[in-house]
């Protein structure tokens, strides 16, 4: 199978994130360490690809069936491969999985229309085949794996189904209710004690990004929204219902999380919550959004994001040629993400949803103190859209 490669200028390395040979290794017997980001062109993998590209001292290898969206000069291999296909994923996988030691597990499936899917026992099926299959295709080729991550969200505590405890802790016992994590999580419990890797499991809350394509980042969604409403020379109403507390992870910050997890003995067999460090409501955030779109705001205006932008394809890419834009086809640009926005929107919604707020303290104390100011997180994700002509300059 033939690989890409990737560039992009990065910022320059924190040493604490530098890579770390095991205690009592000659730096002279041990070759760099490579870290396989599966599912690199989602919000969370594009992200870590770039992080530990950017940091030098890291073989990265990317896998995804789209390759991912990245700077130029970050020296990132790809590898175009779908982990549903178990042979393919063997064929492909052949000539590295022998050098592999560091796994960011951020691969997905979803099925169209998102929220239905979260509690379908074939989807959770299909996330466990393909889990096992790239596991299995590096553990077959003797591949001497260190660290294991593996994402979970604030789903494992039941947000989607019911109200969850202020904060929600990882030290409680796991909710009651069928779901790919716990199927993902037992699996990899069981490899890495027959094998001997260590892993760390994250939950971040709402990652951001600037992923194109992806299930669940609202950053292109909310763009498009603003562009379609600035071509009608409308204001941007907030569009969703009742408004709750919630919590942000900008893609940025877990990119270090896990580049930390990946080398702190204190991170290895644990589960951490992840998060920005504060707390937003969308209705409060709303009036700073549309400044930094270039857009002004309206009353509140209910209004299902799922179903309006995909018809909308037209006045889209009217958009486009207005503009100059390098941007793709709605659907391309959207992937699932305008569903994600009706549930986060609390579109549906018609009483105030309960808050939904995770603990940070044990990352925290294992040593992983970084914050991000959410109003600023979204500033420069839809000014980095912008840089990448994605989306429109409106001011």
């Amino acid at each position: 199978m033939p690989t890409g490669r990737c560039s992009s200028r990065g910022t320059a390395p924190h040493d604490e994130y530098r890579p770390v040979l095991p205690s009592g290794v000659p730096e002279t017997v041990m070759s760099a360490p490579t870290v396989l980001v599966a599912g690199a062109s989602g919000v969370v993998g594009q992200a870590a690809a770039a992080h530990f590209a950017a940091l030098g001292g890291w073989r990265v290898i990317a896998v995804s069936r789209r390759a991912p969206r990245l700077p130029a000069n970050l020296e990132v291999e790809h590898l175009p491969v779908d982990l549903a296909d178990g042979a393919a994923c063997a064929r492909a996988l052949g000539g590295v999985a022998g050098e592999v030691t560091h796994v960011v597990y951020a691969a997905l499936h979803e099925k169209p229309g998102l929220v239905k899917g979260w509690r379908d026992p074939e989807q959770m099926q299909a996330n466990l085949a393909m889990a096992r299959n790239l596991f299995e295709t590096l553990l077959a080729q003797r591949a001497p794996l260190r660290h294991v991550s593996l994402m979970q969200g604030t789903k494992a505590y039941g947000v989607h189904l019911h109200p969850v405890a202020v904060p929600a802790r990882e030290d409680t016992p796991r909710d009651p209710h069928d779901n790919f994590y716990w199927l993902q999580e037992d699996y990899v419990r069981v490899r890495a004690a027959q094998a001997g890797f260590a892993f760390t499991i994250l939950r971040p809350q709402l990652v951001f990004g600037d992923a194109l394509g992806a299930a669940m980042n609202l950053i292109p969604v909310i763009g498009v929204h603003a562009a379609l409403c600035a071509a009608r020379g409308e204001a941007m109403a907030y569009p969703g219902g009742p408004s709750n507390i919630l919590e942000a992870t900008d893609a940025r910050l877990l990119a270090r999380a896990l580049a930390w997890a990946a080398q702190s003995k204190a991170a290895h067999n644990q589960v951490f919550n992840v998060t920005n460090g504060d707390v937003f409501v969308w209705r409060n955030l709303w009036p700073g959004i549309a400044d930094a779109l270039g857009v002004t705001t309206a009353p509140d205006a209910r209004r299902s994001l799922a179903r309006d932008l995909p018809t909308r394809e037209a006045e889209w890419q009217a958009v486009v040629r207005t503009h100059g834009l390098a941007a793709p086809p709605l659907a391309e640009l959207l992937g699932e993400s305008h569903h994600y926005a009706d549930f986060c929107f609390g579109f549906h919604a018609r009483e105030q949803p309960p808050p939904v707020i995770v603990s940070t303290i044990r990352i925290r104390q294992a040593g992983f103190h970084d914050c991000i100011d959410t109003a600023q997180m979204f500033r420069d994700w839809f000014a980095r859209l912008r840089g990448q002509r994605v989306l429109p300059p409106l001011r």
